[in-house]
């Protein structure tokens, strides 16, 4: 879903009440995590910002919840253990239990670590 919203919070509010926990959780993540990021609604999804260059952005869509990092190999070098379809860039989990937030918490870690190191 490509939402309107201004702001992640009214965001919040469109999204189906199956995956609003889940939703809502990977945001105190982000925000936890990315503490000096600026979080705003860039193509129509909540995202993770520091000088102008997006490092994280989730999405509800029709099928499943999308999770969108930098840092291509880390995505690669989890995908066996994130029970979710991956692409380059995205992590696509069906449903909402499948979602292990203490992996994706370990993956967010390490893309601010590759962010600020410029490894």
């Amino acid at each position: 879903m490509q939402s309107k919203a201004t702001n992640v919070d009214d965001y919040l509010k469109e999204v189906p009440t199956d995956r609003l926990e889940a939703l809502i959780h990977l945001r105190g993540l982000c925000r936890q995590i990315f503490i000096n990021h600026t979080e705003s609604m860039l193509y129509g999804m909540p995202t993770y910002t520091i000088n102008g260059v997006a490092h994280v952005a989730f999405n509800s869509q029709k099928n499943y919840i999308s999770l969108y990092l930098t840092g291509t190999e880390i995505i690669a070098r989890y995908s066996d253990r994130l029970n979710a379809s991956t692409g380059k860039s995205c992590i696509r989990f069906s449903k909402p239990q499948k979602m292990d937030f203490d992996l994706i918490a370990e993956m967010l870690r390490e893309v601010v670590a590759l962010n600020t190191t410029g490894a």
